[in-house]
């Protein structure tokens, strides 16, 4: 299966845990796990408060259109 978000990476560039996200989130630790190994995905909103939380932009969480960004600033 094809990755879809790259939540777990921006975990580790920011030296957060994803206990920590659970907290931030006020899910379940599974959850996080889920979304970090990809077996299910967080809906919009909650991309956008990870998003937020990581102080990243929304481009990063996503495979697809980061990698595409990517290649368009070369």
């Amino acid at each position: 299966m094809e990755d879809i978000n790259r939540i777990k990476l921006v975990l580790i560039e920011k030296k957060r845990t994803s206990k920590w996200l659970s907290e931030q989130m006020g899910v379940n630790p599974s959850t996080v796990s889920k979304w970090c190994t990809n077996i299910s995905q967080p809906d919009i909103a909650s991309l956008l408060k990870i998003a937020d939380l990581l102080e990243v932009d929304i481009k990063e969480l996503i495979v697809r259109e980061y990698k595409a960004y990517l290649l368009s600033q070369i």
